[in-house]
């Protein structure tokens, strides 16, 4: 029985061409969008069968090796940590894609077959033609967002955020996603930051047996989780920094999500900035700790324009916009400040 019982809203007048982002985006939630993608040719596909499916794919890949993760039948389908989290407990190996298409069509029917999770292959790198009828328009609101491709079995993204924001489209098999507010990161008791199975920290909490007693706050958590079930030509908003688990509920999933960025591309991650702050405030005194969170949030958080209101603009420097230019200006400062 699913731990989370409220629902992601819905809207079902959304189509790949007319794609309601400023909504999406002033709303700042997670949203269903219900069969936006129903007409995609990979769709039309999947209602047959998973061979099909595969057979339209080997059609339009090029032969480039890709990468995937590899774990024995006791992985289950979720990849994880080893016992004292020092390392995965699945391997990453490479192949072609129609040969890893023709491995897990060969486990479809196997209770307990080994773990295939092929996540976030660059559509246009190995795929190409494939947007000619797959695709959403994205560039009549001058979004850059190429998309990926995710291919497994009955695999499970542990609990995890992105920066970037993101619209996932369920093409072949079904999709369990369970989201959390980006304020309940502390009741989510996220692992370590590397090594991780996808990049970003997870969850540690197993939402299929989750151990109250290790992990208590997980129940304030599920208390303001929301949950969806995607079919094949549903798909899913997830606004930045948003926590979710994505369970593929059939013995064959594929997946095309669509990241995009808030900020032009000559603003890096701010994941470079927690790095720093680790490094440089989080084991001062208490006294320095908390004088520092009140810098930051005059300069950081509070309104952009704020710290630099009172000052002539030519005098603003980085309390001004960060354009192009002073970007690169800003990096080879931390750059040289770094390797001194």
């Amino acid at each position: 029985m699913p731990l989370v019982t409220a629902a992601v809203e819905e809207r079902k007048d959304c189509r790949p061409d007319a794609l309601p982002l400023d909504d999406l985006l002033a709303g700042g939630r997670p949203v269903v969008l219900r069969g936006l993608v129903r007409d995609w040719e990979v769709v039309r596909q999947a209602r047959d069968t998973a061979a099909a499916v595969v057979a339209y794919l080997t059609g339009l890949s090029n032969g480039r090796p890709v990468q995937y993760s590899f774990g024995g039948p006791e992985v289950a389908g979720r990849p994880f940590y080893n016992e004292d989290f020092t390392a995965l407990d699945c391997e990453v190996r490479r192949s072609a894609l129609d040969a890893l298409l023709r491995e897990i069509l060969a486990h479809v029917d196997d209770p307990r077959p080994p773990t295939y999770y092929m996540a976030s292959l660059p559509v246009d790198t190995c795929l190409p033609g494939f947007r000619e009828r797959n695709d959403l328009d994205f560039a009549a609101h001058d979004v850059q967002a190429p998309p990926s491709i995710w291919i497994g079995n009955r695999t499970t993204a542990s609990c995890h955020y992105d920066a970037l924001r993101n619209i996932a489209c369920c093409c072949a098999g079904r999709r369990r996603f369970t989201l959390f507010p980006p304020d309940q990161i502390g009741n989510l008791y996220p692992g370590p930051l590397d090594p991780t199975p996808g990049g970003q920290a997870i969850s540690l909490v197993d939402f299929s047996a989750p151990d109250f007693e290790r992990y208590p706050r997980f129940r304030d958590a599920l208390a303001v989780a929301r949950s969806a079930l995607l079919e094949p030509g549903d798909a899913i908003f997830i606004p930045s920094m948003w926590w979710h688990q994505v369970e593929g509920l059939a013995p064959f999933n594929v997946l095309v999500n669509y990241w995009w960025s808030s900020m032009p591309v000559h603003v890096p991650s701010p994941m470079h900035a927690l790095y720093h702050a680790l490094w440089t405030i989080r084991d001062r005194p208490e006294p320095e700790k908390q004088a520092w969170r009140e810098v930051f949030e005059h300069y950081v958080f509070g309104p952009a324009e704020g710290a630099g209101a009172h000052l002539p603009e030519q005098a603003r420097g980085v309390l001004g916009p960060v354009d192009e230019t002073m970007s690169r200006q800003l990096r080879a400062m931390l750059i040289d400040k770094l390797n001194r």
